[in-house]
């Protein structure tokens, strides 16, 4: 099973996604892409071993993937503060994988119907839909 992290800014959601899922799941091919260096360097911390960064790294991958995981914005060009562009946000929508996106209120984008929950909670609720698909 191949489970693809993406992550932008510092990387912090990214890094707490791979330090659990490689815990729970160390069967699994888990590739972490950070849209910059910075959130690569941090999913790197967290345990991820097989690393890249940038806008190919994340349309390549995605292409490969069986699930994705990442903060919603990873689905809408010019999000993370114009870290994800149309090409990235094309690649991760258009993707065969199931999609985990935790949905993040920031960046402009509010999700109806999603209370103010706080990041560790969006994060176990996550985990628990990866549990499902695995």
């Amino acid at each position: 099973m191949e489970v693809l992290v993406i992550d932008g800014q510092g990387g912090k959601l990214g890094r707490e996604l791979v330090e659990q899922i490689t815990k729970a799941h160390p069967e699994v091919t888990l590739t972490a892409v950070g849209t910059n260096s910075l959130a690569t360097e941090s999913m790197m911390k967290g345990g991820a071993r097989r690393v890249a960064t940038g806008e190919n790294a994340v349309i390549v991958n995605s292409r490969r993937a069986d699930v994705i995981l990442g903060p919603i914005g990873i689905v809408l060009a010019d999000a993370l503060l114009g870290e994800i562009s149309p090409a990235m946000a094309a690649a991760v929508g258009s993707s065969r994988a199931v999609k985990i996106l935790i949905p993040m209120n920031r960046c402009e984008t509010l999700v109806a119907g999603v209370p103010g929950l706080s990041a560790s909670a969006l994060i176990a609720d996550a985990l628990q839909k990866l549990e499902a698909v695995l």
